[in-house]
């Protein structure tokens, strides 16, 4: 299994519950990470990479469960320097989010690779969502929770299709043959678009595949998800607000989620991080 993060410096914590994660929920199999990472700087503020000391531990952790295991910490900075996304630089998400966009680019990656945002956790086997059929599919997602009611083609085609970019099975040679990405990449050049990446892949992909919920669950533990993603969300008692837990704010993870299901993993996280 072929599984892609895109970070800097603050994103090692993420990946590092992602990974622990996956490795609980893979058994023996052979797993084949890749980390985009980059220096860079927006307009105001200087990015530090993701580290070749946390990139090692992680090797290290693969590696111990299955010595056929990889992981591979690739520098992207020669090409985000080539294409910079410049009208996207300094919105409120980091560059590093774009990063995926240069997949295509990157000719050391596998045909087909499974995406994962830094904020996800993965509880069950990944099999099933990982081994479908992306013949004639540029990837394949579940839809945004929210995004789905106000984004794209609802109103038009009576039919939600507005994904959540965080966790995408990738069909790579599709995609070159598409030019999806070479697409999205001109156009974060030139004009700021709220949400960057995942606002441009809806806008156009042509040839994706919905998958179920529980591949992606946004909003609230489920008693059949497979990846939960920390996204923030929206709550409406006792009045509206939003509301932003991520995975390694163990203790808001327990007090405002009331959540308990991965204190496992979690606990392993800390540990591993006060010792490194």
């Amino acid at each position: 299994m072929n599984i892609l993060f895109c970070g800097d410096h603050n994103a090692e914590d993420g990946i590092l519950i992602a990974t622990l994660s996956l490795l609980k929920n893979s058994g023996a199999e052979e797993l084949h990470i890749y980390i985009l990472t980059m220096y860079t700087q927006s307009f105001h503020k200087k990015f530090k990479p993701f580290s070749k000391h946390a990139a090692d531990y992680l090797k290290s952790l693969l590696v111990k469960q299955n010595p056929h295991s990889t992981l591979k910490l690739m520098d992207c900075t020669g090409l985000f320097v080539r294409e910079p996304l410049i009208a996207n630089m300094s919105t409120h998400f980091t560059p590093y989010a774009m990063l995926r966009l240069f997949a295509d680019e990157i000719p050391q990656l596998p045909n087909k690779i499974l995406y994962l945002d830094a904020d996800v956790i993965i509880r069950r086997s990944l099999v099933s969502f990982y081994e479908q059929d992306l013949a004639g599919f540029e990837f394949a997602g579940v839809l945004d929770y929210w995004g789905r009611f106000f984004f794209h083609n609802f109103h038009e085609h009576k039919v939600f299709d507005y994904v959540n970019s965080g966790v995408l099975l990738l069909n790579l040679p599709e995609i070159r043959k598409t030019k999806l990405f070479t697409r999205i990449r001109r156009l974060l050049q030139t004009r700021t678009v709220l949400m960057p990446d995942q606002t441009a892949l809806n806008r156009y992909a042509r040839k994706k595949k919905i998958a179920p919920r529980r591949y992606n669950e946004q909003y609230k533990l489920q008693s059949d998800t497979v990846i939960q993603h920390f996204t923030t969300s929206f709550r409406f008692l006792p009045i509206f607000h939003t509301l932003t837990v991520k995975p390694w704010d163990v203790t808001r993870v327990h007090k405002v989620l009331k959540l308990h299901e991965y204190d496992d993993i979690l606990t392993y996280y800390l540990n591993v991080k006060s010792n490194l």
